[in-house]
Formats: structure tokens, C-alpha cells, sequence
């Protein structure tokens, strides 16, 4: 008799929990057949591991990794076309207003901010001259488990996970 009667409902929700009790999540998912680890990301480029003093120094006292596409905005490898650009300041400004946004944040709970960062960029004109200007970037700034399930922040662009 089939239908989805009250008795039929207890059933399957009992069916269910008794197939999610397994010991572990591989009881119930099986084996993993890849994993990607923070540390591969960081080994491949995919992600640049930023150096703990000048996070400490701007208050973040977990580790910190950006994207490679962010990291192309501290380091855009043209900076000599840019008077009082270096990569050490650019860093600063990237933190520092991660840590301000944080900081505001404070109380929500959230493990991801969003905020923006002003960075300076050169573009080459008409004629061949260098142009400089201000380019505002949104960027998201995840803490989730590193590797080892430690807290680690990754600063990223929106659309990138």
C-alpha cells in the first residue's frame, strides 16, 4: 500500500537516521577520492600565503592567503610607473582596510566581510604615456579551517571561491 500517511513519514525519517549514524562522514560518503589542500593552492600559486609580521602588525593574528588575481593588484609588476607604490604599502592598505571593515563588523558573527580598497594602477594612453588612477576593488575576505582545521583568512575577489 503505498501513500505518504503519517506512519509511512515516521518510517522513512527513521530509515534515514539510522543510515546517518555511521561512525564517520567516510561511513556514510564513502573514501575521498581527491583533496585540494591550502597548502597545494599555496605550492601551485593559486593562492599567495601573505607574511605573518605586517598582518600582525595590522592586527590579524591568523594566517592570511590571497588569490593570485588579488595579489596582481598588490603586485601588478609595473609599480616603478607608479611614484611611492611599493608592494609592502599596497599590502598595508589591503589589510588595514580588511581589518577596519572586521573590526566593524564586530558582534554579527560573520565569518566573511566585504569591503572595498582603493589601489593605484597605471595604464598606458594614447601616444604611449603612462596614465595613473584610482581603481576601487570590492574584495571578500573569508575565515574559514585551514588544512589542519586552524582559523585562516583568504582575501579574494567576489567571484572567486
Amino acid at each position: 500500500m503505498g501513500g505518504t500517511g503519517p506512519g509511512k513519514s515516521q518510517d522513512n525519517h527513521s530509515q534515514r537516521g539510522a543510515a546517518m549514524t555511521g561512525d564517520t562522514l567516510t561511513d556514510f560518503f564513502g573514501d575521498v577520492i581527491h583533496a585540494y589542500t591550502r597548502a597545494d593552492a599555496i605550492r601551485d600559486g593559486v593562492l599567495v600565503e601573505l607574511p605573518a609580521a605586517i598582518c600582525q602588525e595590522a592586527g590579524i593574528i591568523v594566517p592570511v592567503a590571497v588569490t593570485a588575481e588579488v595579489w596582481h593588484l598588490i603586485d601588478p609588476g609595473n609599480l616603478d610607473q607608479m611614484p611611492g607604490q611599493s608592494v609592502t604599502g599596497r599590502l598595508w592598505d589591503l589589510l588595514w582596510t580588511f581589518t577596519v571593515a572586521a573590526r566593524s563588523s564586530r558582534g554579527r558573527h560573520h565569518s566573511t566581510v566585504t569591503y572595498r580598497c582603493i589601489f593605484i594602477v597605471c595604464r598606458e594612453a594614447m601616444g604611449g604615456s603612462a596614465i595613473t588612477e584610482n581603481k576601487t576593488v570590492t574584495l571578500r575576505a573569508v575565515c574559514g579551517p585551514g588544512d589542519q582545521g586552524e582559523p585562516v583568512i583568504t582575501i579574494m575577489l567576489p567571484w572567486e571561491d
